[in-house]
């Protein structure tokens, strides 16, 4: 347990010069934006081939896996039930705040908890798979076919999920871990340290993030919507996850206290880039972002509790 704790406090120390340095503008106008491209472009791609190169593959693509798409597409498929019919929001706003209510922030968050918390990156490794290869471009092929302003042909649906540097990293580290390469000391050496990157600019830059907003406002209209999304995304999800990991895949212990954490991550913050590009949802996808990021560690430290 202290170790686990020991993990939370390296996290939010981290953000915490997070918000110095954005508070004290330290590093400019642009700089969440450098950091954010740094990492997703550069460092975690690099950060992620030297994890899964090293991986047991059993770990990556077997019952994690499962839990991780059990969960996500069952609470998903619970709200978008709720505000669809409920609620009665039109299609493509409720296919928005169903993204807020199931899609994790398995980067800017997820790693750094999965190396300083869990004690491995390869632990978060399902998740990002399954939602860069999988769920988000589905989310995103149904926008599209419900909306008339955007469309995404079967090729440009593919070359979306190859072009993602994430993919890239996770592919490539796979194969090496699949085919037994030995990759040279003097070609990982570089890739370690870019990858070493990946954490720090991740957190300051997650933590700048969130300066300025304001959640909740009544002129909005979507209160219940938003707040139903957070409690899906932070207590549904990751109740399904411990349900069907304990109770039917027989998890214990790490593995059972690893697929709940994951699944207990804040929202995904591409989902506002997706309401932003649709032009609907964007309320409660900006502040399910930000009320979940703001509750996630004290609620994962309560599964912590609980769990260990």
């Amino acid at each position: 347990m202290l170790g686990v704790l020991a993990g939370f406090f390296v996290v939010w120390t981290i953000i915490l010069v997070g918000w110095f340095v954005g508070h004290r503008r330290i590093l400019g106008d642009n700089a969440r934006q450098v950091l954010s491209s740094l990492t997703f472009f550069v460092a975690s791609p690099a950060l992620l081939f030297e994890t899964l190169s090293n991986a047991e593959l059993e770990q990556v693509f077997a019952a994690p896996l499962l839990v991780t798409a059990v969960a996500a597409l069952a609470s998903a498929l619970l709200f978008f039930g709720i505000v669809k019919f409920w609620l009665r929001r039109a299609l493509p706003e409720s296919l928005v705040s169903t993204m807020g209510a199931s899609l994790a922030n398995s980067a800017n968050l997820g790693i750094p908890i999965a190396v300083y918390v869990l004690g491995d990156a390869s632990y978060v490794a399902p998740l990002l798979i399954f939602q860069l290869a999988f769920f988000t471009p589905l989310f995103l092929m149904i926008l599209d076919a419900s909306t008339s302003a955007h469309r995404t042909t079967p090729l440009r649906f593919v070359l979306m999920i190859l072009k993602n540097p994430m993919i890239v990293g996770s592919a490539l580290g796979l194969v090496v871990a699949g085919t037994g390469i030995t990759i040279p000391e003097l070609v990982m050496e570089p890739i370690h340290l870019i990858g070493g990157a990946a954490i720090p600019a991740m957190l300051i830059a997650f933590k700048m993030s969130l300066s300025g907003s304001r959640p909740l406002q009544k002129t909005e209209g979507r209160r219940v919507d938003t707040l139903l999304a957070s409690t899906f995304k932070l207590g549904i999800q990751p109740a399904i996850a411990y349900l069907f990991a304990h109770f039917v895949l027989g998890f214990e212990d790490q593995a059972l206290f690893a697929v709940v954490v994951t699944s207990a991550l804040p929202t995904a913050q591409n989902v506002f880039v997706a309401a932003s590009r649709y032009n609907t949802g964007i309320a409660v996808a900006k502040d399910t972002v930000l009320i979940t990021t703001v509750v996630a560690v004290p609620a994962m430290i309560g599964v912590a509790l609980l769990l260990t």
